[in-house]
């Protein structure tokens, strides 16, 4: 019985390992809201006293105790927004001249109250005792600050109660909340108005917010960045694993383990190498096995042909001899191509320098006139049976081969120039047909068998590189490019 895997699961497909990320994202992105709710304190709002704005008219400390610091003006007129004093603001003005000590024509009060200051009234107001627009009763019209008669007294009556005192610490000092703006006449004819400060943006608690989704951003971004690595590691892989048999056709197939279309995809994959290497194999081993017989009718051929006259025997031994060559370079091919390699990290300078060291010693006039160390993964014996062929079609048909190595990017490459008559431009990419050969190479003395050009790319192309031809000034130009560490 198979064991089940815990939820979400390595194995899981795809759509249900981001089904849990964003559930689990979402879930954690709540649990941040609910926590920023529970634990953060509420914003409290500014709020004023009725003697803190008396004490700023009298031109006394702008600072308040629960808000923010008033703002204290003269001006010549008085702002139009206190010319018409509203009916429903009497009471206040009331309140505030009686703290002031100054006649209630002198000052001018306006006030847009707040929802917590309506909340205030309604819930919270009558807990504490009277209200303050309540003890003053009717204005004294003379503004003395003395207690009017009680209704229905006559002079020498007993006052209904004393103005109250507003202060800090007195219960009846009057709380104000939200905009506000507060007058008095000064003697000289100008007015002195008084004005909350408005509240900044951001205020206080709009930066404990944002510091509360800074900290939720924090906490969720790296856990959604490893669990979404976690999904798309196992795809990473897979590119490397192709890579690597685009470069290696002989790499052992790739073990992944990850998401389920993960799974079925590198499945399909290492079928497709393996019918791959079967198709490679069986082709390779059929012309293998082709061109080891035709050596024995070769031998026949020159076995009958020692009875033949001297001028035919000569020219039909020539061309025996001749595809005895390319019999033979054709197993050598295939011998090496059914080896296994082994990959290693090469100094390329140093496998160029072995090469042109090898063709000096043949008497070939081989130079590297342009070098830089460049690093590759690759075959020892097979760059240097590319770069050798290469080298030794340079020297054969153009009489010098001129090497220059860099590294462009994330490639390194490789350009051989000789100094021959060259190639024409059909036949650039022409000459890396097996057995191929342009009409100036025709003479018998110099052409070679048609491999060396194809199994170069054929070796270039199993590094993930490629071998193109190009015309270069006086001969012709061999690029050799190769994935570079």
């Amino acid at each position: 019985m198979t064991p089940r895997r815990r939820w979400p699961g390595p194995h899981a497909p795809i759509g249900l390992q981001l089904v849990g990320l964003l559930l689990i994202s979402l879930l954690a992105a709540q649990a941040i809201s609910m926590a920023a709710i529970l634990l953060m304190p509420p914003p409290r709002p500014a709020v004023y006293h009725l003697s803190e704005v008396a004490q700023a008219l009298r031109g006394g400390s702008l600072r308040t105790r629960f808000g923010r610091p008033l703002i204290r003006t003269v001006e010549t007129e008085l702002p139009a927004e206190l010319k018409a004093q509203p009916a429903r603001r009497e009471r206040a003005r009331a309140a505030l001249a009686a703290a002031l000590g100054a006649p209630q024509a002198r000052v001018r009060y306006l006030q847009q109250p707040t929802a917590e200051w309506r909340l205030f009234r309604a819930l919270g107001g009558q807990r504490h005792g009277p209200s303050p627009m309540r003890e003053l009763g009717p204005t004294d019209p003379s503004g003395s600050g003395a207690s009017p008669p009680a209704p229905g007294g006559g002079p020498g009556s007993a006052p209904r109660g004393p103005w109250p005192r507003f202060g800090p610490g007195n219960a009846f000092d009057l709380p104000i909340m939200g905009e506000f703006t507060a007058a008095l006449a000064a003697p000289d004819g100008r007015w002195v108005v008084v004005r909350n400060a408005p509240e900044p943006f951001p205020g206080e608690w709009q930066v404990r917010a944002a510091l509360w989704l800074l900290a939720g951003f924090l906490v969720v971004a790296p856990a959604g960045y490893l669990f979404a690595r976690r999904i798309t590691a196992p795809l990473k892989r897979f590119v490397e694993a192709a890579e690597q048999l685009g470069r290696d056709p002989h790499a052992p197939q790739m073990i992944l383990t990850g998401p389920a279309e993960v799974g079925a995809a590198a499945r399909a994959f290492n079928e497709m190498q393996a019918r791959l290497r079967r198709y490679i194999g069986d082709r390779t081993a059929m012309v293998g096995a082709i061109s080891h017989d035709l050596r024995t009718p070769l031998a026949r051929i020159r076995f009958k042909m020692e009875r033949a006259p001297a001028r035919l025997k000569d020219d039909v031994l020539a061309d025996v001899a001749q595809m005895e060559q390319m019999i033979g370079g054709v197993l050598a091919f295939i011998r090496d191509e059914g080896q296994p390699k082994r990959r290693e990290r090469l100094d390329l300078l140093s496998v160029l320098e072995c090469v042109a060291d090898d063709a000096a010693m043949l008497g070939g006039d081989v130079e590297i006139v342009e070098a830089a160390p460049v690093t590759v993964d690759g075959d020892a014996v097979a760059l240097q049976r590319l770069f050798g062929n290469l080298v030794d079609n340079a020297v054969k048909y153009g009489g010098a081969a001129r090497i220059r190595l860099s590294q462009q990017g994330e490639a390194a490459v490789v350009e051989i120039a000789d100094r021959g008559p060259g190639l024409a431009l059909e036949d650039l990419e022409r000459a890396f047909q097996p057995f191929y050969r342009a009409d100036a190479s025709r003479n018998l003395d110099k052409a070679g068998v048609g491999l060396g050009l194809p199994i170069a790319r054929s070796a270039a192309r199993a590094h993930g590189g490629d071998v193109q031809l190009e015309p270069a000034a006086g001969g012709l130009k061999a690029v050799v490019t190769l994935p570079a560490l």
